[in-house]
């Protein structure tokens, strides 16, 4: 490939940002207004170049001026173009680069406390699938293995509940200021084995891992975290020592981020009394979802029973026309159960469909909207759990430090006025400045807790549009479900019409009610 003209360096660094050597979408716009190209070139080069995010990398940038050169030598714009310059690229008629700062775009303030996400936005960051390995299937819990797909990474890697179990206790470290999901929970708890088998148990955590990691792998700050990364992507044979190892390198989110010293700085006045409106809301919406989900949990259940009782409903049925036990001959009038007996074997394969049906329905409600509901729980309990965190976590800790330092205060009056040995009183000032010191980390770490609280909130109302997703689910499987039943229904109306109409003339009774 050619080499890179010092050209393009320096109009490079004429637009791109101050703080980032990326150029912003809007500026390459305006760079582009200034050639003597058509819109249609214009777009043409603007389809041929990554600016993901809104902005260009300092590749792409200077691919983008290769291919405005070239079209401005009347070549059709292409990126195979490029592939076929063995020397130098070509240069771009621009001006001088120094004519070109004024359009450099002024870096916008954002607050950096807002998020400006949709649910689009946090679902399409990530799919991951959690299956149970086939050949591992039915054996005893301890043996259980997943398969985790990430369908960002396009990577299928194995995993087992300890390597969660890891991946979670780092995550709680390294986050604790934020929504980190609960995982089910390793065995069977007590009093529930009677319930519930061994296998649907498994089913069940594989569930709730499942929706862990998706949960986790769309946050809009976790995704990005290499021990998310490490998780959903290492294929050696010690996860945990590789997540272990990426923790160590980073520390708890108080100490990587930029904004964890001036949250103070962001924070409105009444954050407080605004915390407390969220968590009540949340609260009450945590509550409403549980009582949804208990219903859809057992339409689901019905559903699948019902697909039992139609099966057996049928067998019966099967059976009565089946049975072969000779027919007398009554002296009174003709029997007609010989020939009915036939006919009501026939009827079986419909209560087969019939119960196929319903069993797919109950597994649609189970999938589509027993699932999503379950997704948006663990993420309302996340919030709960967190807030319970920052009052007994960070609160509590200031709390107590703010009361050894009155202690210690005390304790240094005591010593003034009763003079003792200079050695206790030196080592008694020091102490204090240290707890200063403690006290005034707790307080920065106090207000970055509530930076992050506020933001977690914005996620959780970010979430809430799924709701539509689970009634259009909802109603959706509702209505798929009684089509298909009812087109059955139909075809075994349709078979019974002429069934009790004997040779003795009698008709068959009304099928519907008048």
């Amino acid at each position: 490939r050619g080499s890179v003209p010092l050209y393009y360096r320096e109009v490079h660094q004429a637009i791109s940002s101050r703080t980032d050597e990326r150029v912003q979408i809007e500026v390459f716009h305006r760079l582009l207004n200034r050639t003597d190209l058509s819109i249609n070139q214009q777009n043409q080069i603007t389809d041929h170049i990554d600016h993901g995010n809104g902005f260009l990398s300092k590749v792409s940038f200077y691919k983008a001026l290769a291919l405005i050169a070239l079209a401005q030598q009347g070549k059709q714009p292409s990126p195979k173009l490029l592939e076929n310059c063995i020397q130098e690229f070509p240069k771009p008629q621009l001006g001088e680069p120094k004519d070109l700062q004024n359009l450099r775009m002024q870096p916008v303030q954002e607050n950096p406390l807002l998020l400006s996400l949709t649910l689009t936005n946090l679902l399409g960051k990530d799919t991951i699938k959690v299956e149970l390995i086939p050949e591992k299937k039915g054996l005893f819990l301890k043996h259980v293995e997943y398969q985790v797909t990430s369908q960002r990474f396009k990577i299928s890697v194995y995993r087992r509940y300890s390597d969660f179990d890891i991946f979670h206790e780092l995550l709680l470290q390294r986050y604790a200021y934020r929504m980190v999901p609960a995982l089910p929970p390793k065995r069977v708890l007590k009093g529930v084995l009677a319930s519930v088998s061994e296998r649907e148990f498994i089913e069940g955590r594989r569930r709730g891992l499942g929706r862990f990691l998706n949960l986790v792998a769309r946050h809009p700050f976790f995704s990005e975290d290499e021990l998310v990364k490490t998780f959903l992507t290492f294929n050696g044979s010690d996860v945990q020592t590789k997540l272990r190892d990426a923790f160590k390198k980073m520390g708890d989110e108080f100490m990587t981020c930029r904004y964890a010293t001036q949250a103070k700085e962001y924070l409105p006045a009444d954050i407080q009394s605004r915390f407390s409106v969220s968590r009540e809301l949340i609260r009450n919406i945590h509550n409403s979802f549980q009582k949804l989900r208990d219903r859809a949990d057992r339409m689901a259940e019905r559903s699948k029973e019902n697909a039992t009782d139609l099966l057996m409903f049928g067998k019966e049925i099967s059976a009565l026309g089946s049975d072969a036990s000779p027919v007398p001959v009554l002296d009174s009038s003709k029997s007609t159960w010989g020939d009915l007996r036939n006919s009501l074997r026939g009827l079986s394969a419909e209560f087969s469909l019939l119960a196929e049906n319903a069993a797919e329905q109950g597994r649609r409600e189970e999938d589509d909207v027993v699932e999503k509901l379950n997704l948006f729980l663990d993420l309302l309990q996340s919030y709960r759990d967190l807030c319970e965190r920052h009052e007994k976590g960070v609160l509590h800790e200031h709390q107590k430090a703010l009361q050894k330092y009155s202690v210690m205060k005390r304790q240094m009056m005591s010593a003034t006025v009763q003079p003792k040995e200079q050695v206790s009183v030196e080592q008694l000032e020091s102490r204090i400045v240290q707890q200063e010191n403690a006290i005034q980390t707790m307080e920065l770490r106090n207000y970055f807790s509530l930076f992050c609280l506020h933001q977690e909130s914005q996620l959780v109302f970010t979430y809430l549009p799924i709701t539509s997703h689970i009634l259009g689910a909802f109603v959706s499987s509702q209505v798929q479900g009684h089509r298909e039943m009812g087109q059955v229904w139909n075809n075994l109306h349709s078979k019974l019409s002429g069934l009790f109409t004997g040779n003795n003339g009698l008709q068959s009774p009304p099928l519907t009610p008048k």
